[in-house]
């Protein structure tokens, strides 16, 4: 069978299904039957480019695959809104993104702008430098900053602050707080990053067996976690598996 003609039907099937799940009307079968590729392309046209653009999912796909492609593109575009109008939300959204792509600079000069009179003392700016702080590896700055947020809002709990925290004592050389920070962070933090950091510190600490059952707690969790929680983690699961192969077996 020729190639031209087998690439015509797999396209008349592909289109005949969309048809059907879209519960679109079945004359749309017998068009694409007799049609070929000039049906296939007017239903492509009329049918599957509009259902695309009105998916949500479709657009969040398309979205990602050009975030992969140039992973600047939605930081040039609050750029340009901001420069349109210099707002605190285009700040606020500029700094997240700067923080996303880890222009961690770019993001703590952009939070200390928003710091100011109303939101001087805002808990989501404010964490928001502390990152970024913690980003540059400046932990005296971030710890300066934490102090500042829980002073402000002392019932203040999110996940993030108290991985700070942690980060920040180990940083500071309190070593067995920071191990008890991350323990608890271990069976809360809604992800992968606390587990490997507690797991990595253990090791540090020649904590060796402690260390490795973290690790595999972690390949554990991969195993049995969803593609998408996978496929979000994997930086984090890969450096585990690496230090659980550093460790050897125990």
């Amino acid at each position: 069978m020729p190639i031209l003609l087998i690439v015509s039907v797999a396209l008349q099937i592909a289109c005949g299904v969309h048809v059907v799940r879209s519960g679109r009307q079945l004359y749309w079968l017998w068009i694409l039957f007799i049609g070929s590729y000039l049906a296939v392309a007017v239903y492509v046209l009329v049918a599957v480019i509009p259902d695309l653009r009105n998916d949500p999912r479709s657009r969040r796909a398309a979205r990602n695959v050009l975030h992969t492609f140039d992973p600047q593109r939605r930081k040039r575009e609050i750029q340009q809104q901001l420069e349109i109008a210099d707002t605190i939300e285009n700040r606020r959204a500029l700094a997240e993104e700067s923080l996303r792509l880890g222009d961690y600079a770019n993001a703590a000069e952009l939070y200390r702008s928003v710091l100011t009179g109303v939101y001087k003392d805002d808990a989501a700016f404010l964490l928001g430098l502390a990152r970024a702080q913690a980003g540059m590896e400046d932990f005296p700055a971030a710890r300066a900053t934490l102090d500042t947020l829980f002073g402000a809002h002392p019932n203040f709990r999110h996940n993030d602050a108290e991985l700070l925290r942690a980060r920040v004592l180990e940083a500071d050389g309190q070593i067995d707080a920071a191990l008890d920070h991350y323990r608890e962070l271990a069976s809360s933090y809604p992800g992968e990053e606390a587990r490997y950091r507690y797991g990595l510190l253990l090791k540090r600490r020649e904590r060796f067996g402690e260390a490795r059952s973290v690790f595999r707690d972690m390949e554990k969790r991969a195993r049995n976690a969803p593609r998408y929680y996978r496929k979000k983690e994997a930086s984090w699961l890969d450096a585990a598996k690496r230090e659980l192969a550093s460790l050897g077996p125990g």
